[in-house]
């Protein structure tokens, strides 16, 4: 008897464990087709995907171009896409193979090795031309197509400009809760222009040819190849940059070749205070970016200026009317004039201090100005564009105060307004230092402004967004930076003390340049013993101002400034640039 009741409590178990298998076969092929587990996953899909090969030729989401429509990000060559069926049907390939000038043998071998679509040339593709791709398409061969497919370009360049995208599907869902139809795998800007034109680059899906198999890999519904995806014809759209490439090519590899370890340069257009190239260092952790500075773009953070600031207090002296002229300085004390300046140049009038950057006579200036005015400095300051922000701002659609650039850092001239009031505060004040914070960026824009003659204009990274066939979905039009400028007289006196540093003063080293440039060094201790920002900052060439460039090397021993080197090597450079273009155009 306890045997049989045993064995019916085994059989009655394992009916229950078949019946529970039962449901849940039913539950999964029958109910939860669309929408199995905690993952929603659609098993009718998964399992057309399993019997499906496909080959993506665009990702779908937008891309950035140059000024000139060069590709930034990713571009699109003309490839032949074969498929895998090719080697068990008889297809016209001596044909193809004269197209494309190869050997018929090179096709079928790269055909017998392949257990799915390949584009054809392996890791390094071929490069078809536009009539090829035409006459191939012609001859309509099952699993022969000749397409535009994405590749990303071989060297980056402006990463901390163009930014990244991740997978990150807690941030897609808080940032676009009205588009749940997106994909969790959908790509986000992070940083960058990828974060800030993100919504604009967006992927309608992805663009892919694919055909069905069945289990042996034999085509499961014929030879026929399908295309899959959006049907809009006007995206993805490009972000086209104010971005020279060229000139971006040349600044990253000069700062490389230096090895300028913090810090970097800017190069704007002087016409348009459009950004012509920026590099930052160091290089961004891809791994982990946000893990290190790397994860930073050094020419939108603000530092210390050292005495780039002087030319605040310049402007402020010769608008306020200052007593300048025939008036000396004893350029052997220090800004206090209570102890020795680190270099010694005896007496100097107005224009040799600011030339040889003379601590005193400027520590001096500034105590005089703030008896006038005790909000002077700062005033000036943002008549110059220091205070900031300074990137392009207006209205984009519905975003209101859409800003290009959003992470940039504000400039800084008082931590305290009771410093207002204390001479020795004063005096750091004027030479940059103390609580004196600038953006390279807002450095930059202050010399084109002072090479304008005093115009003062918002800085651009983009200049459009367009459609996939080039036509403009929007606009970025040129806009002034909103508040008091300088007077006409005040930026050419700025101009011919900005020459006369070169000509006479700490950047007497350019003088040898093709170009001649105008233009203020900068030394500012950082607070870190041992260690201090090195800064030159100018537009060139004078007699026709062309472009505004800051170089600044941050929390660098002084033996190994590289500033000075990096700024000439970019003004030689972009003027053989200059002449070779020229030169192309001539012919």
């Amino acid at each position: 008897m306890v045997i049989r009741k045993r064995m019916i409590l085994v059989l009655t178990f394992i009916l229950f464990l078949f019946t529970g298998l039962i449901a849940r076969l039913i539950h999964i092929q029958l109910v939860s087709t669309e929408h199995f587990s905690k993952e929603n996953v659609n098993l009718i899909n998964a399992s057309v995907s399993q019997r499906t090969q496909e080959l993506v030729i665009d990702q779908g989401r937008g891309r950035f171009i140059d000024r000139y429509d060069k590709s930034l990000t990713h571009e699109y060559l003309p490839n032949l896409v074969l498929f895998p069926f090719l080697k068990t049907i008889s297809w016209p390939i001596e044909e193809v193979a004269s197209i494309l000038n190869v050997p018929s043998d090179q096709l079928k071998e790269e055909i017998n090795i392949a257990k799915g679509p390949i584009v054809f040339g392996g890791k390094k593709p071929v490069e078809l031309t536009e009539t090829q791709l035409s006459k191939i398409n012609q001859l309509k061969i099952p699993g022969v197509i000749a397409v535009h497919r994405q590749y990303e370009v071989e060297h980056k360049l402006a990463e901390h400009v163009i930014g990244l995208i991740r997978e990150n599907e807690s941030l897609l869902r808080e940032r676009y809760p009205e588009k749940p139809y997106l994909s969790n795998k959908t790509l986000v800007g992070i940083t960058g222009l990828q974060a800030t034109f993100d919504e604009f680059l967006l992927p309608e899906g992805e663009k892919k040819l694919l055909y069905h198999v069945a289990g042996d890999g034999s085509p499961l519904f014929g030879i026929n190849v399908k295309y899959s995806g959006p049907a809009n014809p006007f995206y993805p759209v490009a972000v086209k940059t104010t971005i020279d490439k060229e000139i971006q090519k040349i600044s990253e590899s000069i700062i490389k070749k230096h090895n300028l370890k913090k810090g970097g340069l800017v190069i704007l257009d002087v016409e348009t205070s459009d950004v012509l190239a920026m590099v930052s260092m160091p290089s961004i952790n891809h791994n982990n970016p946000f893990a290190d500075s790397g994860g930073q773009n050094q020419i939108l953070q603000s530092h210390f200026p050292g005495s780039i600031f002087k030319t605040v207090i310049a402007a402020a002296a010769i608008e306020k009317n200052i007593k300048l002229n025939n008036r000396t300085f004893n350029c052997d004390l220090d800004q206090d004039g209570e102890g020795e300046a680190v270099y010694k140049n005896g007496e100097l009038d107005f224009k040799s201090s600011f030339a040889k950057s003379c601590n005193y006579t400027f520590g001096t200036i500034a105590k005089e100005l703030m008896d006038i005015d005790s909000s002077v400095i700062e005033n000036y300051a943002k008549k110059l564009g220091l205070i900031g922000p300074v990137s392009w701002n207006g209205n984009v659609f519905r975003i209101q105060n859409f800003s290009q650039i959003p992470n940039e850092y504000k400039g800084r001239v008082w931590g305290d307004d009771r410093n207002k009031s204390v001479n020795k505060a004063i005096t750091q004040t004027a030479i940059g230092q103390l609580d004196v914070r600038v953006t390279p960026l807002a450095v930059a824009n202050m010399m084109a402004t002072i090479a304008r003659g005093g115009e003062k204009d918002q800085v651009r990274l983009a200049t459009e967004v367009q459609y996939k066939n080039g036509t403009s979905l929007f606009s970025f039009p040129h806009q002034e930076l909103q508040g008091e400028k300088l007077a006409p007289y005040t930026s050419i006196k700025l101009q011919e003390l900005l020459r006369e540093v070169v000509k006479t003063g700490t950047g007497n080293k350019f003088n040898t340049l093709p170009y001649k440039v105008a233009g203020k060094s900068g030394t500012a201790e950082t607070g870190k013993v041992g260690l201090d920002n090195k800064w030159f900052a100018g537009y060139f060439p004078i007699e026709d101002p062309k472009y505004a460039l800051v170089v600044v090397d941050i929390e660098q021993e002084k033996i190994n400034h590289k500033s000075y080197e990096v700024f000439y090597e970019v003004v030689k450079e972009l003027y053989e640039l200059d002449k070779s273009r020229i030169k192309q155009e001539v012919e």
